[in-house]
């Protein structure tokens, strides 16, 4: 029911005119298979082909389009669509991957199952941390948020064997050298503790493979419990206990977006304002 007289009901798209004639690379990094840029690398090695034919820089395409990366179809995403972000609390031992050959759980075992779109995965836990993950069914999206340019910053829990020294808290902040290069936590809260084992609250910039564990390690201190609390400016909200998931609603979505410096899509339905530049993300209240 239509109950304002002055808008006018738009006939919804059809799913062959929400994808004609679209550029390749926008296709493939909608269905979250990198960034735009890097599908332009994809393309240009030679590593995709449309309808059977070796795909070239500048290739615009449509859904009627089959096409190949690695000699593996790709889906299409469509663009339209209402974006869909998902939060899990995981728990220790699942991998964040699809598969695994030693057949250990995954983080996709739990998630509801959708047609025609994937759940994307923004970032990786290891095995034995827990904590916030998100996934999402826009490429464009995830992409951003996990890309180092994006600075957003990542909250973790940490349970450290033996209360660090004031000296090793400050090298931490100022930046240690890892084999992988220099890497610093941009704040850190004692969170207290008692026996041998002593909690800090600590943020990152980037998401390298096993930063914090390997932050402090470089200190001679080694974590024993590690729960990822705070993406950006999403947190686990107290009612999604471990190994469970929520659907963010449309208007808990669009500040992800904002946050990783994207448009709201116009599918939300909400009518957004322009931000004066992306605010850096304020931290949990001690």
């Amino acid at each position: 029911m239509n109950l304002n007289p002055k808008l006018k009901k738009v006939k919804p798209m059809a799913r062959t005119e929400i994808l004609a004639n679209e550029k390749l690379q926008k296709v493939l990094a909608r269905a979250g298979l990198g960034s735009r840029r890097e599908m332009e690398k994809v393309i240009s090695e030679g590593r995709v082909k449309v309808n059977g034919q070796p795909a070239t820089l500048g290739d615009r395409v449509d859904s009627s389009a089959t096409i190949l990366l690695d000699g593996r179809p790709v889906k299409h995403a469509v663009e339209g669509n209402k974006p869909r972000i998902l939060l899990y609390n995981k728990p220790e031992g699942e991998i964040c991957s699809r598969k695994d050959p030693e057949g250990r759980r995954s983080v996709f075992d739990r998630l509801p199952r959708i047609k025609g779109e994937r759940w994307i995965c923004v970032g990786r836990l290891d095995f034995n941390t827990t904590g916030l993950l998100l996934f999402t069914t826009d490429g464009d999206l995830a992409n951003k948020l996990m890309h180092p340019s994006t600075t957003i910053e990542r909250e973790y829990l940490c349970r450290v064997m033996g209360a660090a020294k004031e000296e090793q808290l400050q090298k931490l902040i100022d930046g240690v050298q890892l084999e992988d290069g220099p890497a610093s936590f941009t704040d850190i809260v004692d969170g207290g503790g008692e026996g041998i084992n002593h909690w800090y609250y600590v943020v990152i910039m980037e998401g390298r493979n096993r930063e914090v564990r390997r932050l402090w390690e470089s200190q001679g201190l080694q974590v024993n419990r590690l729960k990822r609390v705070r993406y950006g400016n999403v947190f686990i909200p107290s009612k999604v206990k471990v190994g469970q998931w929520t659907e963010l609603e449309a208007k808990e979505i669009a500040p992800v977006y904002e946050m990783a410096g994207l448009d709201v899509p116009e599918s939300l339905g909400l009518t957004v304002k322009k931000s004066e530049g992306r605010k850096r993300n304020t931290k949990r209240p001690r």
